[in-house]
């Protein structure tokens, strides 16, 4: 297919990046984790110890440690510098801290630089907060993925199990619902939906049918546009 851009935007836990996963492999796409290098950046201030609020601080470690991504058979693996983080980014201590790294001004301009760098050529699926409104405003494809607070804390707590992440659901919810006030309401670049985006709400829907969904909206899309 011609060599479109996919911006696929939600909250946490919505399916956004096992999704774009999915289309980025069906359509011989690039895919790119925004999330992951939002939560990259967090964990590198962990790790050196730049306060997360630090805006220049995180920028400058930003071009001290450059985030970098490798395709693998397990799946995308995840770098800053030459430490591979593809696991320690998503363990509690950078969930719940990532959001306020991601309002930082200078980080969200710096992050959207490189973003839309990678995406330039299009042939790519984004998947983020801002993809659609900041990023590829340009895109052929916008979609806004919802899904209830509690099925995405379900589908969060599986993923920890899986990942032998040990946590409380009543707690996965409760940080769900702190990290959905702090990315719909900070100032830079808030989480909320492009006008041209389709609202695809996946409670209930498996990652199948939510797939199947998005290509019949990207085949919509390439036949209007014949």
């Amino acid at each position: 297919m011609k060599k479109i851009s996919i911006a696929i935007d939600g909250p946490a836990s919505s399916g956004k990046s096992t999704v774009a996963k999915i289309l980025a492999k069906k359509y011989g796409f690039i895919y790119c984790d925004t999330g992951a290098m939002y939560r990259a950046l967090t964990y590198a201030a962990l790790r050196f110890d730049v306060d997360f609020e630090d805006d220049a601080g995180l920028v400058a470690l930003l071009a001290e440690q450059p985030i970098s991504f490798k395709a693998a058979e397990t799946g995308q693996r995840v770098f800053i510098g030459d430490l591979e983080v593809t696991t320690e980014i998503r363990q509690p201590d950078v969930t719940n801290a990532v959001s306020i790294v991601a309002k930082q001004p200078l980080v969200r301009q710096e992050m959207v630089r490189l973003q839309q760098k990678i995406g330039e050529a299009g042939g790519v699926v984004m998947d983020g907060r801002d993809i659609g409104t900041q990023v590829l405003p340009n895109a052929e494809v916008k979609i806004f993925l919802v899904a209830s607070v509690t099925e995405r804390a379900e589908r969060r707590y599986k993923e920890n199990q899986e990942k032998g992440i040990t946590t409380d659901f009543e707690t996965l919810k409760k940080e769900i619902e702190r990290r959905d006030y702090l990315d719909s309401t900070r100032e830079v670049s808030p989480l909320v939906q492009a006008k041209d985006a389709v609202l695809l709400d996946t409670t209930g829907m498996t990652i199948e049918s939510v797939v199947a969904a998005i290509e019949n909206i990207v085949n919509t899309k390439e036949n209007t546009s014949k």
